[in-house]
């Protein structure tokens, strides 16, 4: 079986480029493996709560986009010690940060609503 997935290095500058195209900014918080990594996107804006989202593994085999932690206004050190924990648990892990309203969108998804 092949495996069709864009590298990760490229996805990652892919990302950033659409986000600061839109007039937001991207950065890489954590370098992972330079092809074959995993990818974590924190999506932020000013009004609203950091979004961890990873792609996760489905039972048809494809990898979708899966909300994985949403930043706690009153205990935000939670969420940055979720995102340094997981690079620890991951070394091919690639974690990015998309600062840009309704961030989502350049993942392909709607953002959560409330």
């Amino acid at each position: 079986m092949t495996d069709d997935r864009l590298p990760a290095h490229l996805e990652v500058g892919g990302l950033i480029r659409a986000a600061e195209s839109e007039g937001g900014f991207g950065m890489v918080l954590s370098k992972g493996e330079h092809t074959a990594g995993t990818l974590m996107v924190i999506c932020c804006s000013r009004d609203t709560p950091a979004r961890a989202y990873e792609r996760m593994p489905q039972l048809d085999g494809s990898r979708k986009w899966t909300l994985a932690k949403v930043q706690d206004p009153e205990n935000p050190f939670d969420f940055s010690e979720y995102c340094q924990r997981r690079g620890n648990q991951d070394p091919d892990l690639w974690v990015l940060e998309l600062e840009l309203e309704n961030a989502e969108r350049l993942l392909g998804i709607d953002p959560p609503t409330g």
